[in-house]
């Protein structure tokens, strides 16, 4: 008798026990989701416009969950960032992604947005005697290393023949860049808006090679594969929200201006020229942006800038719901 009241007392306490452990692992689950970390770039105008506006921070509020947003100088810190698990979702040019997958990281692609050719371009200051983009042969100019910029001057090298082998590479975040391309320590800058207008506007710097004649086709919202698996009802809710903050911020140019120009701290009319260069609307992922993608990864594996041929359709998350036009 003793035996059998031991045996269903084990019984019980190896079923509570069970419960106990489902129920940890539900509230595990639970505190994940618990709070959304998002990785922003100086200026990345629709998150930007969430982050500022706030709404959709009170919306996730009175669910439970708690928005934190971490800001980065360009796209490949934003993706390592995402790697070491202290970020859930962020922005990039095409660039940042490619590298980041060579290198192992387990993130996805949720959404792109077109790239703008006139964001971005290569620059060489007032009294350079540079005047074209084959006089970059032998010169030191400064990009960030698998930035978009990066894409563009190796785009544009090769149209003139050249290799990054022909130029000396200056690998610098967008700030050191600027300090070095004012101080005379690099010959030219390949970068993008905001500071590719300031550049313009505050250095007098001239455009050798413009963006519209090169550059990738598409910008990208990713999340970590994690997320991603876990969490696809509250990333669907961030890229609807995401949807109809870009067709407000295509109609609100001059609004927009305002926000970014207080945040960034530079003028108004840089902004604006900015903004104006823009399309924010989110473009669903299917077979032609994987395509323009893949031609991004081969352009570097043939530079020798990744070490091995990659497949970018692997990490691409093409259950994305929202907003298009």
């Amino acid at each position: 008798m003793a035996g059998w009241i031991k045996k269903i007392t084990m019984k019980r306490w190896m079923g509570a026990l069970l419960v106990a452990a489902v129920g940890l692992s539900a509230a595990s689950g639970a505190a994940a989701a618990q709070r959304l970390s998002i990785g922003y770039q100086k200026g990345s105008g629709v998150l930007a416009v969430l982050k500022a506006q706030g709404g959709f921070e009170k919306h996730l509020a009175e669910q439970g969950i708690q928005v934190s947003w971490h800001e980065f100088p360009a796209g490949p810190q934003l993706l390592e960032a995402l790697n070491a698990g202290s970020l859930d979702f962020g922005y990039t040019g095409a660039p940042p992604p490619v590298f980041a997958q060579a290198a192992g990281i387990d993130l996805r692609y949720v959404a792109a947005v077109k790239a703008s050719p006139d964001a971005e371009g290569i620059l060489v200051p007032e009294n350079s005697d540079i005047s074209s983009l084959s006089a970059l042969k032998g010169k030191r100019v400064a990009v960030q290393k698998g930035s978009s910029a990066n894409y563009l001057l190796l785009e544009a090298l090769e149209h003139e023949g050249l290799s990054f082998k022909d130029i000396q590479p200056a690998y610098l975040s967008p700030a050191d860049a600027r300090a070095a391309f004012a101080n005379g320590s690099v010959d030219a800058w390949a970068v993008w808006d905001p500071y590719f207008g300031s550049a313009q506007h505050d250095l007098h710097a001239r455009v050798v090679g413009a963006g519209h004649d090169f550059g990738a086709a598409y910008s990208f919202y990713q999340a970590s594969a994690q997320f991603t698996e876990q969490h696809p009802e509250l990333l669907n809710q961030l890229l609807q929200e995401l949807g109809k903050t870009s067709l407000w911020v295509n109609a609100h140019r001059e609004e927009v201006s305002d926000i970014l120009a207080k945040e960034l701290g530079l003028p108004r009319e840089v902004i604006l020229g900015w903004q104006k260069k823009l399309d924010y609307r989110l473009i669903p992922l299917d077979d032609k942006v994987i395509a323009d993608q893949q031609q991004v990864a081969d352009a570097f594996v043939k530079q020798h800038l990744i070490p091995a041929p990659i497949k970018v359709g692997e990490y691409f998350w093409r259950k994305g719901e929202f907003t298009a036009k």
